[in-house]
């Protein structure tokens, strides 16, 4: 039996449950429009207080199966089905319907696709500015096998932020993520500022799959050289036992110590914590980011 399994979650880790009205009533809606989130696929720890008490989720799309296999996540890995056109305007509809104000959307990786997916990305981005003006758009992108025109073609749809996960740092990369390179994943946000000197560009790291102190601070000198602007981090937690297991349980006061390390490199804003996840808080953080930036015009 895997560590996480063994060991007895400390206190922090505990989380509420909250299947109310809200809950149901997203449940629902994402049902009937046939459209993924990755609070589902990935099982998400916070998804009783985004859908409960914020009303907010992330959506996932060009299907639940993923191309590469890591070994920290709970997606399905396999051979992904056909590429469902029509899938930009459900999830735009969905967002119109929720009346969200910002919205995160994140794809599995499609390497079986010669674009990596980013057309149905972009277009994604473009629907939900088209349907729902008022709604701002945060992407979590595969690194699109680290291709400049898979990358421009993101860039030039528009989204107000441009997120790429690293993960973990370097020495962990080859054995926790899958036909991913740790290098190729900062050339890919390098690149995005390469394209658009305003991109908006984001990243997270997950603790606790056997990373050191400065290992984590090299990962943070590393993202900063790339210009990424904001950055989460937050504890590893085992999806199911044939995911790696914990190696480690961080506590709030040393996430609280790695934020402050985070914002005196440089960075806009770090949300740090156990349970924070790539697009938690995501709507409240575009907002403090903004007003810090107060040069940004609205929509961007």
């Amino acid at each position: 039996m895997s560590e996480e399994y063994k060991l007895k979650k400390p206190p922090w880790l505990r989380m509420r449950l909250n299947t109310n009205e809200n809950y149901r009533g997203l449940e629902s809606l994402f049902k009937s429009q046939s459209v993924h989130t990755v609070c589902q696929e990935a099982r998400c720890p916070n998804i009783h207080e985004c859908w409960g008490k914020h009303k907010t989720a992330s959506f996932m799309i060009l299907g639940d199966i993923c191309t590469r296999g890591c070994r920290f996540c709970a997606v399905k890995s396999g051979r992904p089905g056909k590429v469902d056109g029509l899938e930009p305007a459900r999830v735009a509809e969905a967002v119109k319907a929720m009346g969200l104000s910002h919205v995160v959307i994140t794809m599995v990786t499609r390497d079986d696709l010669s674009d990596g997916g980013v057309s149905l990305l972009a277009d994604t981005v473009k629907n939900i500015h088209e349907k729902h003006p008022s709604c701002t758009v945060e992407v979590l992108s595969s690194d699109l096998m680290g291709q400049r025109k898979n990358i421009e073609a993101l860039v030039q749809s528009r989204p107000e932020i441009i997120g790429h996960n690293l993960e973990t740092v370097e020495r962990l990369t080859p054995v926790v993520r899958s036909r991913s390179t740790y290098r190729r994943s900062l050339d890919f946000l390098k690149t995005i500022g390469e394209l658009d000197s305003e991109a908006i560009t984001k990243s997270a790291l997950m603790l606790g799959l056997g990373e050191t102190r400065d290992e984590v601070i090299q990962a943070m000198d590393d993202l900063r050289e790339a210009d990424v602007r904001l950055l989460n981090l937050g504890q590893y937690l085992q999806p199911s036992k044939i995911q790696r297991p914990v190696q480690k349980y961080w506590t709030p006061a040393e996430f609280q110590e790695l934020k402050e390390i985070a914002l005196n490199k440089g960075f806009d804003h770090c949300e740090s914590g156990p349970l924070v996840r790539s697009s938690y808080h995501a709507d409240e953080q575009y907002q403090v980011y903004r007003k810090k930036n107060v040069n940004l015009q609205p929509g961007t």
